[in-house]
C-alpha cells in the first residue's frame, strides 16, 4: 500500500512535467526543422541565393541604394522632397524631429 501511494504520487507529479516537456520539444522541433531544412526546390534555392547576393551588395553600397545611378538618386530625392512638402516639410525643416505642440487656453469671459 505504501509503495502504491508512493508510485501514484510520483506518477501524478511526472505526468504534467512530461506534458510540458512534450510541448516544449514539439515547439522547438517545429522551429528548428524549418531552419535546418535545405531548400530542395531549385526556385527556392535561387530565391535564397538572390537574397544573399542583395545582402552583399547592400553592405558594399554602404547604406545607399543598391545598383543605383545619379538619375535614380535624383528621382528618389525629388520624391522625398515632394512627400516632405505634403507633410509640412520644406527647405530647412528637419522632418526627423518630433513636432512641438503649443496649446493655449481659450479666453473665457468672467460672469
Amino acid at each position: 500500500m505504501i509503495q502504491t501511494n508512493h508510485e501514484r504520487m510520483i506518477v501524478t507529479r511526472l505526468i504534467p512535467e512530461a506534458r510540458t516537456l512534450q510541448t516544449v520539444l514539439r515547439r522547438n522541433y517545429g522551429v528548428s526543422a524549418v531552419l535546418l531544412q535545405k531548400a530542395g526546390d531549385p526556385i527556392q534555392q535561387l530565391f535564397v541565393d538572390k537574397i544573399r547576393e542583395y545582402g552583399k551588395k547592400k553592405s558594399a553600397a554602404g547604406g545607399k541604394l543598391v545598383d543605383s545611378n545619379p538619375q535614380i538618386e535624383k528621382e528618389m530625392q525629388q520624391e522625398l522632397d515632394k512627400v516632405a512638402r505634403q507633410y509640412g516639410g520644406g527647405p530647412g525643416v528637419d522632418m526627423t524631429k518630433f513636432p512641438a505642440f503649443e496649446f493655449t487656453d481659450p479666453k473665457i469671459n468672467p460672469l
